[in-house]
Order: C-alpha cells, then sequence, then structure tokens
C-alpha cells in the first residue's frame, strides 16, 4: 500500500479538524495532547479554518503535514510550529534561536509500526530545515513512553529541560530536540 506525506491545504479543515478528533479519543490522549476531545468538540468552524489556514501548505509559521492514504483516508499527522529566536514559548521559556516545534503527532493505530511516523518525521523536519530552523524540539510526557521511543528512533535526545504541567498535580513534560546538521 502506498502513502501520499503532504502538507493540507486550507480548505481542508474539515478532515484536520476530524483527524484531531479521532487523535483526541485515543487512549493516550492524556499524556500526549494539551486538550481535550470535549474541548475541541467545543471549538467553532471558525477556528478549525483558521488553524488549517495558517498550517497549510505555502505558510511559513507552521505546517500541518498528513498520511493520506490510497483510498483517501488521513492515517496519520503531524505539525511543525516555527518558533523565533527572543520569543516566549507556550511554556514561558525564551526561544534561543529559530526553531521548529513538533506538535500533534498522531498515527491512526491500525497504521502504527509500518514506518509512517517516521516519514510524517522526515516531511517535518525538512520543512523547518527550509525555513531556516537551526533545531528542531518537541515536548513529551515523562510517562508516555511509547512516544519516547519513538522519538529516539527518529534521531530526537533529551536536552535536560523539564516543563512542569501545574493543572496536572506535578507531572512533567520533558524536551527532546534535533540539532540541524551542519553543511
Amino acid at each position: 500500500m502506498s502513502y501520499k506525506i503532504r502538507s493540507i491545504r486550507a480548505d481542508e479543515w474539515p478532515a484536520a479538524k476530524a483527524l484531531r478528533l479521532v487523535a483526541l479519543q485515543d487512549p493516550v490522549a492524556p499524556l500526549a495532547f494539551l486538550e481535550t476531545y470535549d474541548n475541541a468538540l467545543a471549538h467553532p468552524d471558525s477556528f478549525w479554518q483558521e488553524r488549517a489556514k495558517g498550517s497549510c501548505e505555502g505558510a511559513t509559521g507552521a505546517q500541518q503535514i498528513i498520511a493520506e492514504g490510497p483510498d483517501g483516508e488521513w492515517v496519520g499527522t503531524l505539525t511543525v510550529l516555527i518558533e523565533e529566536a527572543g520569543a516566549t514559548d507556550w511554556a514561558g521559556f525564551p526561544v534561543e534561536r529559530r526553531q521548529g516545534h513538533i506538535v500533534g503527532v498522531f498515527v491512526r493505530p491500525e497504521y502504527r509500526g509500518i514506518g509512517l511516523t517516521e516519514v510524517l518525521f522526515d516531511a517535518g523536519l525538512e520543512w523547518a530545515w527550509a525555513q531556516g530552523a537551526e533545531r528542531v524540539r518537541l515536548i513529551v510526557h515523562e510517562d508516555n513512553g511509547r512516544a519516547q521511543r519513538l522519538y529516539r528512533k527518529v534521531g530526537f535526545v533529551p536536552t535536560g529541560v523539564t516543563v512542569p504541567l501545574p493543572q496536572a498535580g506535578g507531572e512533567a513534560e520533558l524536551e527532546f530536540a534535533l540539532e540541524r546538521e551542519a553543511g
């Protein structure tokens, strides 16, 4: 079976919304995402339209990349956000250099283990490097061992930065990063 790896188009917001809602129903969603299904479901269509417009093909601040099956079904996704040097990230930490930040990684359970996540990461990294990112990072829950193993497999390493989750009673997220290769 062949899969097409590509950036979304702005008019595909209904499919982006649908896949996000599926992701938020995954058993590991409470560890993997900082959003609940109910909160996402309550967003108006305008939210999803703006989100798709800001991360579609041709956008420069973010890119949502999907794995599309031969039948057109979206079976996986990840999004890369560009964070500018001198800015402050979502957790209040200073951004020291231009970097990519991978979020929203999800592959439907029935498609896991066949290499789609790795191919999505390759596409996301390629896009981030083309945007001038010097490094790409992601944040993963300390108890999400499955995700941590995958991120190590695709070359990310823990940086030692810990992001506390005050709303989660002492739990934390760990930063993993991949530096751009010289040359």
